[in-house]
């Protein structure tokens, strides 16, 4: 049989290989687990491999001469078979492969892989963090102790633990102080992480040339560095606002335009980022 296009739907142990000759007919359906993936590949002959941009995709496009696709999740292909499984996944990213339309994703970099890794792990101790303020909060609300909103009145409610001032229990005191303590320690862990981030921020040129943007500071920098290997996909802002999902749905049909809201279905962290960054640029204008 001579492949011409796979398309690879991957997954953490088991992997979902769909292959086509030149006339467009299915001529490889197989499932491999992933110490067999890479013997099976090494085994044909080269051919255009297209797969989603997940986690996993850096991996798999360094290991063989893989080309990573642009994530595609099989919609139009259920439409007409009404099952999804991963055959049928792997089948739907093996036929927009040889299509020029496509926008293709660039393969991140060693050092572009760790940032994002840095970025990821400080969204969940921020996460966390929070959670045990919003805890430490509540407890202290039982006992009639309020704080003003905002992290930087978080401070005095555990100075005035640690002095053993308000009318808390002596139980409820050191409860509350473990969660002090806590709050402490994730604070000291994001400290570390962004002291990498800055460090990075300052070697890159690109990070510094986008903080130049009011509203982007070296954390919304780097993740938008880190993320976006190739800008040159996107051939004006529109197409990098509708990649992030801060563009209006469109329901139109019959000549009628339609739009609804805010799609939200591109990158939710950087989203995140730069609305905070957009918000903030208006408030300090007002």
């Amino acid at each position: 049989m001579q492949v011409i296009t796979i398309g690879l739907d991957i997954a953490k142990n088991v992997f979902q290989v769909h292959g086509v000759d030149n006339a467009g007919n299915a001529v490889l359906r197989r499932k491999v687990r992933r110490d067999q993936l890479i013997p099976l590949l090494r085994d044909m002959q080269p051919c255009l491999i297209g797969m989603e941009a997940c986690d996993g995709a850096p991996l798999g496009a360094g290991a063989d001469c893989t080309r990573a696709c642009g994530q595609v999740d099989a919609a139009g292909l259920r439409k007409l078979k009404r099952k999804k499984n991963d055959a049928a996944d792997a089948e739907a990213i093996c036929e927009p492969v040889t299509r020029q339309i496509m926008r293709f994703v660039a393969v991140k970099s060693a050092d572009a892989q760790s940032i994002l890794m840095l970025h990821r792990a400080r969204h969940l101790l921020v996460r966390q963090r929070t959670s045990q303020i919003s805890a430490m909060r509540a407890h202290l609300a039982e006992y009639g102790v309020v704080a003003p909103k905002a992290r930087a009145h978080v401070r005095g409610l555990i100075e005035a633990l640690d002095k053993g001032d308000g009318p808390l229990p002596a139980m409820a005191r050191q409860v509350l102080i473990l969660l002090a303590r806590t709050i402490e320690g994730l604070g000291a862990q994001i400290r570390e992480i962004e002291i990498e981030l800055l460090a990075w921020y300052r070697t890159n040129q690109v990070c510094r040339r986008l903080s130049t943007i009011p509203g982007i500071g070296f954390i919304t920098a780097t993740a938008l560095a880190a993320t976006v290997v190739d800008a040159k996909v996107f051939r004006f802002g529109r197409q990098f606002a509708a990649w992030l999902g801060l563009v209006p749905k469109q329901h139109s049909s019959g000549g009628k335009d339609r739009m609804g809201g805010i799609s939200k279905m591109g990158d939710r962290y950087l989203r995140h980022l730069l609305v905070v960054g957009a918000t903030a640029v208006i408030r300090y204008t007002r």
